[in-house]
C-alpha cells in the first residue's frame, strides 16, 4: 500500500517517522512552501514535516495551494492512500478522490468534539479532563467523516497546550499505525459521527487570548495554558502588551485586574479569585521570569492591568 503523507508542523512529524519506523511504503510528502521568519522576513524557513521528508530522500511537493496542477502531481505519486496530519489546508473533493482508497486525518480531539483548526486550545479553555486522537475518513465536511480509531488521554489540570500537543502527536502516530494495519488487513470498520455532539474550535486570534478580569480565576488560569506557548494569554499594562504563561488560581482578591503581588510570581486579581503567572513576555522583549520583570521595575503591586 503506497502512501501519500501530507502534513507541515512539528506535530506531523511523529506520525511521517512512525509510518517509515513500520516500513510502510511513503510514496512521498506534500506540505506547504518555506515561509519568511524573523524580524528581517528575509530568511526562509522549510516546514518542520520537510525536513524529515529530505533527510529520508522522498519525493516532496509545496504547492502554495492544493489546487490546479498539484492534482497531476499528486497522481504521478500513485498513492493507494493519503494520510493527512495538521497540512493546514482543506482539500478539495477532486484531490481527496485521487487516492483509491481515499484520505485518512489525524485530528486532536475525540470527534465528534470540537471539530476545526484548534482542537487542543479549546480542549483546555473548555476545562476538558478527557481529550485524544481520532483517525478519521476525510470527506468534504469540517472533521465530519467516520472515525476509524480513537485514543483518550486525560488532561492534567496545569497542563499547557504545548504540552498536550507534543503528547497527542504521539498518540496520533500510534493510532495511525494501527488504522493502516487494520485498512491493510481489511479488517477497518468506520463508524459515523453523532452530529447532535458536534462541537467546533475555531483558529485562535489575538482577540480570543486577550484576558479579561472580569471572569473567574479558573477561567483566566485555563486561558493562560490554553494560549502556551502561541498565541500567548495577554494583557496590557499602561499601554504595553504582556504575555503570561504559567498560570494557575490563586485565593488573593482585589479589584479585577489589578496587581496584588509582584515577586516571584505575579498575582491578579479576577472577578472572583486572582490569576498567579509564573513567566510574562513584556512587548518586544522575550520570556522571562516574573523576578527577573520584577527586579527590572516592569512592574509593581497596585497598579493595573486591562
Amino acid at each position: 500500500m503506497r502512501v501519500v503523507f501530507f502534513g507541515t508542523p512539528e506535530f506531523a512529524v511523529p506520525s511521517l517517522r512512525a509510518l517509515l519506523e513500520e516500513g510502510f511504503d511513503v510514496a512521498g510528502v506534500v506540505t506547504q512552501p518555506d515561509r519568511p521568519q524573523g524580524r528581517s522576513r528575509s530568511a526562509l524557513v522549510p516546514p518542520p514535516i520537510k525536513t524529515v521528508a529530505l533527510e529520508e530522500g522522498l519525493p516532496l511537493l509545496q504547492p502554495e495551494r492544493p489546487i490546479g496542477p498539484f492534482a497531476e502531481e499528486l497522481k504521478a505519486l500513485a498513492p493507494d492512500l493519503g494520510v493527512v496530519v495538521a497540512y493546514g489546508h482543506i482539500l478539495k473533493p477532486e484531490i481527496l478522490a485521487i487516492a483509491p482508497l481515499g484520505m485518512i486525518n489525524v485530528h486532536a480531539s475525540l470527534l465528534p468534539r470540537w471539530r476545526g483548526a484548534a482542537p487542543i486550545a479549546w480542549a483546555i479553555l473548555n476545562g476538558d479532563e478527557i481529550t485524544g486522537v481520532s483517525i478519521m475518513q476525510m470527506e468534504s465536511g469540517l472533521d465530519s467523516g467516520p472515525v476509524l480509531h480513537q485514543i483518550e488521554t486525560e488532561v492534567p489540570a496545569d497542563e499547557t497546550a504545548g504540552e498536550l500537543t507534543e503528547r497527542l502527536a504521539e498518540l496520533g502516530a500510534e493510532a495511525l499505525v494501527e488504522v493502516l494495519m487494520l485498512i491493510e488487513a481489511g479488517a477497518a470498520r468506520p463508524v459515523p459521527q453523532d452530529e447532535a455532539f458536534a462541537t467546533y474550535a475555531p483558529k485562535v486570534d489575538r482577540a480570543l487570548a486577550r484576558l479579561e478580569w472580569s471572569r473567574d480565576a479558573a477561567t483566566l488560569a485555563r486561558s493562560v495554558r490554553a494560549f502556551d506557548p502561541a498565541p500567548g494569554a495577554w494583557a496590557s499594562l499602561e499601554g504595553h502588551e504582556v504575555k503570561f504563561f504559567g498560570g494557575r488560581i490563586s485565593n488573593a482578591g482585589g479589584p479585577p485586574g489589578t496587581v496584588i503581588a509582584a515577586g516571584e510570581s505575579l498575582v491578579i486579581a479576577a472577578e472572583v479569585g486572582a490569576l498567579e503567572v509564573a513567566e510574562v513576555q513584556p512587548a518586544g522583549k522575550r520570556r522571562m521570569p516574573v523576578a527577573e520583570w520584577v527586579r527590572g521595575r516592569g512592574v509593581a503591586e497596585g497598579q493595573r492591568f486591562t
